[in-house]
């Protein structure tokens, strides 16, 4: 077994980048075992088991790293779920995030589909397509434009559908396309990717530039976007409150999935900024919080007599923003329903009626394991749904994951609560629940707090 490398030696372990695995697997998978199943997809240079330092058992948590991105990512895509000996449990295999990050998860495959690439600006979509199918099946191509002249700027970007193949372009392209894994999308680099008018087959989030609105850029479009997943007719119903909507689409992938981001067009400046105002932040479900900002909807707005009418119009209704009710309480026009609020839980599932929790001291009989997608519920939001089979003792989040335990202390409420729960969608977020590893029972160690 290697010695995991010391800091000294840890500095080749992020060369290339993304070339390293984190495993989650069995106890009982020696090393032998995860070097012949992962050697197949290219040269591993190292494996270490993490032990621990008093038993030198393994903790079930390992790393791999190979020479090359491209060999990580595909070893990734193929191993990830796979049963590696009879009667264990199957793997779980990610991108190892880098040494020296300070986030706490490791890479996600979105961020490592997408290059950033320096192209001629004679290029069109479709050279583009063209010049880097050849490493993959691509999900769309964005050529960055001048916001003003419509020029190519010379920058571009290529979406693949895995992350192996992003990889295998960033190796094997031409080395004057510069090509490089795009920054993870965030607010800021959504501004700088999108400065031009961006054009692609279908509609992104980051194709419209984003617009601020404390320097007077009002627009009659907006970007909604949220970690939950809500359906259409959801977010059309809760923009539709505010009268003069025209446009609603939830942005879909090549599979038909929700990306998480919807564009809505109001009719009026007005009642976009009175949306954006009001929704931006709004939590719905409960526990997800919604993020609203205006885009560009490609009205020409630089005459001085426009920018005047923009402004007057926006502190209009900021004013009435501002000083009306509050976001729960808002209302339309006479003739109009108020809006009723929220319910606490929303899922098809038959939940049971409410029931206490046990004694905080009792002693737990059984766990489960529950995995979130896209993120994690409120801890009080879990406790009522979870508590509604009985004998729920506590409710714990493992930080900076997307994963959970619910501690029972009677095995056959765990089971009740898996039986119904497993694969289920509560306040947009599906829930994966499995039976959690019992607790190893040693004198010597810190018992379990979840």
């Amino acid at each position: 077994m290697e010695e995991y490398p010391t800091k000294q030696g840890s500095e080749n372990l992020d060369d290339p980048p993304n070339s390293r695995l984190f495993v989650v697997t069995s106890r009982s998978i020696t090393e032998d075992e995860l070097r012949d199943s992962f050697s197949v997809f290219g040269d591993v240079q190292g494996v270490w088991v993490v032990k621990d330092k008093q038993t030198k058992e393994s903790k079930g948590i390992c790393y791999v790293k190979f020479s090359k991105s491209s060999q990580a990512c595909l070893a990734m895509e193929e191993m990830h779920g796979k049963v590696l000996s009879e009667g264990t449990k199957p793997i779980k295999v990610f991108i190892a995030q880098s040494r020296s990050s300070t986030r706490h998860r490791d890479v996600e495959d979105e961020e490592l589909t997408r290059i950033f690439v320096m192209i001629p600006k004679t290029f069109s979509e479709e050279d583009l397509k063209n010049t880097f199918k050849e490493y993959g099946d691509i999900e769309y191509c964005v050529i960055i434009k001048n916001k003003f002249t419509g020029e190519s700027k010379g920058l571009g970007y290529v979406r693949y559908y895995k992350p192996s193949q992003a990889a295998v372009a960033i190796e094997n392209c031409d080395r004057t396309y510069r090509a490089i894994l795009a920054e993870p999308r965030t607010k800021a680099s959504t501004t700088e990717e999108c400065s031009g008018t961006g054009s692609t087959t279908r509609a992104e989030p980051g194709n419209y530039p984003a617009m601020d609105y404390r320097s007077g850029d009002f627009t009659r479009c907006l970007m909604m976007s949220t970690r939950a997943a809500l359906t259409q007719e959801q977010i059309f119903a809760l923009f539709d409150i505010i009268p003069g909507m025209e446009y609603c689409e939830l942005q879909r992938d090549a599979y038909g999935m929700s990306k998480g981001h919807a564009l809505i067009c109001y009719s009026n400046l007005g009642s976009a900024v009175y949306a954006k105002e009001k929704l931006n932040g709004f939590e719905y479900p409960p526990g997800n919080r919604l993020a609203v900002n205006f885009v560009d909807d490609g009205e020409d707005r630089s005459s001085p007599v426009g920018r005047m009418a923009m402004q007057f119009v926006a502190a209009q209704m900021l004013s009435a923003v501002w000083n009306g009710p509050s976001t729960s309480q808002i209302m339309k026009p006479p003739g109009y329903p108020v809006v009723s609020s929220v319910p606490r839980i929303q899922t098809d599932v038959n939940l049971p009626p409410l029931k206490k929790l046990a004694p905080p001291d009792s002693k737990a009989k059984e766990r489960l394991f529950v995995v979130f997608s896209p993120s994690p519920l409120p801890l009080d939001v879990l406790e009522d749904v979870f508590c509604r089979f009985g004998s729920l003792i506590e409710v714990h989040l493992v930080p900076g994951r997307k994963v959970g335990y619910m501690k029972y202390a009677d095995k056959q409420c765990a089971d009740e609560a898996m039986a119904a729960l497993h694969t289920r969608v509560v306040n947009g977020v599906k829930m994966k629940v499995l039976l959690a590893d019992p607790p190893r029972e040693e004198s010597h160690k810190r018992p379990r707090t979840y």
